[in-house]
């Protein structure tokens, strides 16, 4: 798409509670795009959907949609398992492609198609939701300004309750893997988002990280099979690091530790001055920006410049659809022309899946592991 005043024409696979609450309301919201055809393997939700935000053309079967010739760009909002094989279909077809984390388990995988966009002159961006804040954007500003000049150590937490009690139903999770080997969860599903942003803030990723995985819950509800069985994930993880340009930093993440969800929390401390930015709904505020300075030391609440919310959004708002509607306008944006660049693409997911791989790979072998992971020896 070459002209800056096209509309996108976008199809959504999945009709899921993620699609209804945060994807559907961020295209909705911006004029610059519609969305034409959705699908779901369960007819009903997608006709709802369908219903609830005027999407005129419904379908049970993703392939179907893919095959559409007036489309631009694709959304894979479906289970983790598929968005593999569903990205490279849609790229494949010559669409642009936004897609959940992740695009696969391995980072080779993730870069394959990174490397196979980019070779079809087709943009990508994954649902790294949380760099999209509105407080998020405006600490990378401050970032890039100087404000807390040379980086030197980055902190970042994702944790939440959410599953602190066993009984509430487990979803996107093998059930019949080995129980008798812990599985990688909450540091894949939870660890990418401040994953990423650790690179983002500190303009660098990790080359060398030693972390360690907990089961802390070992018996919960299934939701695959509506039953309590033995689920020997990592509900609970840490990891800390050395990035490439010498800063360091540390990542904690899980789902039962107390506290709201989303959870998020990043923290990052340089020569001049320091950031805090927690990305976490609580009091009826979805977000919250704090700095501090070598010459100023308490940490004083910022005021997040009207610039950086989306069309009618403000700090009361879900952070559902309040982080979302900034994600698709910056993909819209990038399609269309009207910026430069494509952010949050597929290369960042691969760089973030293999620090994933590579932080499961330092535990299972008890050692600082290296990165890239092929140049580390075993």
């Amino acid at each position: 798409m070459s002209r800056s005043d096209a509309v996108v024409q976008v199809g959504v696979l999945g009709a899921g509670a993620w699609a209804q609450f945060a994807h559907l309301p961020g295209f909705a919201r911006d004029p610059r795009c519609k969305v034409v055809a959705i699908a779901d393997p369960v007819p009903e939700r997608a006709q709802a959907l369908a219903q609830q935000f005027g999407i005129p053309h419904v379908y049970a079967a993703h392939e179907e949609l893919i095959a559409r010739h007036d489309l631009d760009l694709v959304d894979v909002c479906t289970p983790s398992a598929t968005h593999f094989a569903l990205s490279w279909a849609a790229l494949d077809a010559g669409r642009h492609v936004l897609c959940e984390k992740p695009v696969a388990y391995d980072y080779q995988d993730t870069r394959r198609a990174a490397a196979f966009a980019a070779s079809r002159g087709l943009k990508t961006k994954l649902g790294f939701t949380f760099r999209y804040s509105p407080a998020m954007r405006y600490m990378k500003a401050l970032i890039d300004d100087g404000f807390i000049g040379e980086p030197f150590i980055f902190n970042g937490y994702e944790q939440n309750s959410q599953w602190l009690d066993p009984q509430t139903p487990l979803r996107q999770v093998d059930h019949e893997a080995d129980q008798s080997v812990i599985q990688v969860s909450s540091l894949a599903g939870y660890g990418a988002p401040i994953m990423d942003i650790g690179h983002l803030c500190m303009g660098s990723r990790f080359a060398q990280v030693v972390g360690t995985m907990k089961n802390f819950i070992p018996e919960r509800m299934v939701r695959a099979t509506g039953t309590m069985m033995r689920m020997n994930i990592d509900d609970g993880d840490i990891f800390i690091g050395e990035f490439a340009n010498g800063a360091i930093g540390s990542i904690q993440t899980s789902f039962v530790t107390v506290g709201n969800y989303p959870g998020i929390e990043a923290r990052v401390y340089g020569s001049r001055g320091a950031l805090i930015c927690r990305m976490v709904e609580e009091h009826g505020i979805a977000e919250t920006l704090k700095a501090a300075t070598a010459d100023s030391l308490e940490f004083t609440a910022l005021e997040i410049p009207h610039r950086f919310y989306p069309t009618g959004g403000s700090p009361r708002e879900s952070w559902r659809s309040l982080f979302y509607a900034n994600l698709t306008a910056s993909f819209i944006s990038e399609i269309r022309g009207d910026v430069a660049g494509n952010e949050g693409n597929f290369d960042d997911g691969a760089h973030v899946q293999e620090l994933i791989n590579a932080v499961e790979r330092s535990f299972r072998q008890r050692r600082w592991v290296t990165i890239p992971l092929e140049a580390d020896v075993a």
